[in-house]
């Protein structure tokens, strides 16, 4: 199988890529992806020098360079996005033009060239919060961020192309990732290298807000499931089953980094901040047999020692100018 993997530099998409070759001997990979900040080269040391994986730089908005790659690819994997809700806070307009516009650029050449598959990668974020139970895939979309409401926007134009024009689309929505290679802006990097480097830990609001946190490589197999079992035109919600307040996880992080709570600094609530996600999983669970780790506490230790072990990996990224002004005003990426 050749398939196209868009974002593939990126935090989930290069764990993804890695793994589906690591898994099948056989496959190959197209990997695209524009290398914004958050997509980094280094993220594929392990498979410089891999024949079947071929990396492209470009963008999944340039019709003339997706209809080069798609041709003769058994199927596309879209995890290209922008993905951080404070950063779409504050500009909203690439969030739009490569989660919505480059999602239909993809799509179109998908029809054109009759892929086999398309797979959607898409988050919790786009049903919005909920207080008691959990979200199934029949659940309304009611998105609260201008990211959510880019990716919803998203996955609402590849489920057209699968009722009107038949491209085999099925999409995938998971809860919040972590593990080794994701971007120091989000919460769990960003509050661990923070605490390695004795600095503040920008907690938003009383903390309270309740995420469920799937480790990546979870992730990748459920895609994985999907990508060969998954029925086309349909849903699938991915979760962990690891559901904890942001307080909560901090505790963990100071923790595991031997760290004291003086290192937490709360700060004013984010706009429009969801204080819960909560995916019921059954149906992939039943139809695909996806099965989630069940040892959170330990892969999240894990990852922190991946974190300071890997210094060098994320220190030059922190060390940028735009993340600077991100460590300043104590965003954060929960």
């Amino acid at each position: 199988m050749k398939i196209l993997v868009t974002g593939g530099a990126g935090f989930i998409g290069s764990n993804f890529v890695k793994y589906i070759l690591a898994t099948y001997p056989k496959y190959s990979v197209i990997n695209l992806d524009k290398l914004t900040y958050a997509g980094n080269l280094d993220n594929l040391i392990e498979i410089s020098g891999n024949k079947r994986h071929k990396f492209v730089k470009g963008d999944i908005c340039d019709r003339g360079v997706v209809e080069k790659l798609v041709p003769g690819v058994d199927a596309v994997v879209n995890f290209a996005a922008e993905t951080h809700v404070d950063r779409s806070i504050m500009e909203s307009g690439s969030f739009i033009k490569t989660d919505v516009f480059g999602t239909h650029t993809l799509l179109e050449a998908a029809k054109k060239y009759g892929t086999g598959r398309y797979i959607q990668i898409s988050t919790d974020e786009v049903y919005g919060s909920i207080q008691t139970g959990s979200f199934t895939e029949r659940s309304p979309l009611s998105p609260n961020s201008p990211y959510s409401s880019s990716k919803a926007g998203g996955d609402l134009l590849a489920r057209s192309y699968y009722v009107t024009h038949k491209v085999p689309v099925i999409i995938t929505r998971a809860s919040n990732n972590f593990g080794p290679y994701q971007y120091p802006e989000k919460v769990i990097p960003l509050f661990v290298t923070n605490a390695l480097e004795n600095e503040p830990l920008p907690l938003y609001g009383d903390g309270k807000n309740v995420r469920d946190w799937l480790y990546v490589l979870d992730h990748c197999k459920a895609v994985d499931l999907v990508l060969h079992k998954g029925r086309p035109g349909e849903i699938y919600n991915i979760g962990g089953g690891n559901e904890i307040t942001n307080l909560e996880l901090t505790g963990l992080i100071l923790e595991f980094t031997g760290k004291n709570k003086s290192l937490i600094k709360r700060v004013p609530d984010r706009p429009g901040h969801d204080r819960r996600y909560s995916l019921d999983c059954s149906k992939i669970k039943k139809e695909l047999g996806y099965n989630p780790s069940k040892n959170f506490s330990k892969l999240l230790k894990y990852t922190v020692e991946w974190y300071a072990n890997n210094r060098q990996w994320w220190k030059k990224l922190k060390d940028k100018d735009f993340h600077k002004y991100y460590k300043k005003q104590y965003k954060t990426g929960n």
